[in-house]
């Protein structure tokens, strides 16, 4: 049986959310689109107090913020970035262009080929979010995107020089202190100072989504993103202390971020409320993560393992981190989630900063049909066909003459018929 001793808010009232600032995000996307570069002015000084000479950061300036950073910093952010690459360019090599005679003279073929131009965004705003630029900047590189744009917002007045120096160690040949609904209407519509991009990837606040989902078409985009998730999946092996911290650690995200604790032990689905109190009393981030647990927090107690993989796989959270006896009997079964963290040795602020898996993930549910943000994002897989004989031709020609001519396509049809004439012998 499935209890739920704590329950939250639902995905439903997130919805909500979204549709609340559609009307704005609409508003801005369209005052660009006529604008241009005056909109985006507009917005930036209204929204961040933020309107220099260029948005684009020179050599210099970016210079400026790689040095302004510690060797510690640069060495912390060069590590992280190895072990993404590192793990990208694995990703990349499992990615094979294919030739195959499928039949004699007929030779069908796929070829993995990147997206020109991609723009990454990277939230500063209430975090810098550092490490969203070797996710997204680093691994456009890997993937072979030839022109990579990064940009974003002003943090206390500035770019943020770890920002920066993440986005130019990690390859971008353009760097913008642009952030918000306009960074991305700039970026996705183009203005006289910002070229358009074919792709627009990385997280973002309520209004970076809106936008990024209402500009979805025009431009490609990575996930339709949400709030910040994270499930911990534990039993009576585990330890509450590493449970509580590991709930806030994400609830710290987003006053509407969901951290759900799924458990088969009765006595550990005591214990989290407590010890989240305990913790929440030192945590300098408590403001933000003791509102996302009392809203969003949930905690749900099964009796059998299998009711827990149920359950988890309908949740489909973001972030899963599995700290039982057998974390594998759940990696075996579950088909939900956007990454999965395996045993009490690993969490999810390491797959977050530094240990090499990308942490742009679906969240919302829709880990249910997409995994997350990934070289192959980057990439577009195009067939080609080849027909080599007149025998093929023909023998393909007269079936494909047939069965246009069951869908009434006489223009289809004809083109089969042709080349039947003309290489029949």
């Amino acid at each position: 049986m499935i209890r739920h001793l704590k329950q939250g808010k639902t995905v439903a009232a997130q919805h909500d959310i979204d549709a609340q600032v559609r009307g704005g995000v609409e508003q801005i996307i369209e005052d660009v689109a006529k604008r241009g570069d005056d909109a985006v002015r507009l917005y930036s000084e209204h929204f961040d107090q933020w309107n220099p000479p260029s948005f684009r950061l020179t050599r210099d300036e970016i210079d400026a913020c790689v040095n302004s950073l510690s060797e510690r910093e640069l060495a912390d952010i060069r590590f992280a970035q190895e072990q993404v690459r590192r793990f990208a360019q694995i990703q990349k090599a499992s990615m094979t262009d294919v030739e195959q005679e499928t039949l004699p003279g007929v030779v069908l073929d796929h070829r993995n080929i990147p997206v020109n131009s991609v723009g990454c965004y990277v939230p500063g705003g209430k975090y810098p979010l550092i490490a969203s630029a070797h996710m997204s900047v680093l691994t456009a590189k890997v993937a072979g995107v030839k022109r990579v744009v990064a940009f974003a917002p002003p943090f206390s007045g500035r770019p943020h020089p770890a920002i920066v120096a993440a986005m130019h160690l990690g390859g971008a040949d353009e760097i913008y202190c642009l952030g918000g609904v306009q960074a991305v209407a700039a970026f996705a519509l183009g203005t006289p100072s910002c070229a358009p991009v074919d792709m627009i990837v990385g997280p973002g606040n309520a209004y970076v989504a809106v936008a990024k989902r209402q500009l979805f078409g025009r431009i490609g985009i990575d996930l339709f993103a949400g709030p910040t998730e994270t499930l911990v999946i534990a039993d009576d092996s585990s330890d509450v202390e590493i449970v509580a911290a590991d709930l806030l650690g994400q609830a710290e995200h987003g006053t509407n971020s969901p951290t759900v604790f799924l458990t088969n032990s009765a006595q550990l689905a005591e214990g989290p409320a407590a010890e989240i109190e305990r913790q929440l009393s030192t945590l300098p981030t408590a403001p933000i993560a003791s509102v996302a647990w009392r809203d969003y927090g949930q905690i749900i107690l099964c009796d059998t393992l299998d009711e827990m993989v149920q359950e988890a796989d309908r949740i489909a959270s973001e972030h899963v981190q599995v700290m039982t006896r057998d974390p594998d009997y759940f990696l075996e079964r579950m088909t939900n989630y956007g990454a999965m963290f395996l045993g009490d040795r690993t969490n999810v602020s390491y797959g977050d900063k530094v240990i090499g898996t990308n942490h742009t993930l679906p969240t919302m549910k829709t880990a249910r049909y997409t995994g997350g943000l990934w070289v192959g994002k980057f990439l577009k897989t195009c067939t080609y066909q080849r027909v080599l004989t007149d025998e093929a031709s023909v023998m393909i020609g007269e079936i494909c003459s047939r069965l246009c001519a069951m869908e009434g396509f006489a223009g289809h049809k004809e083109q089969a018929d042709i080349r039947v004439r003309r290489f029949a012998k």
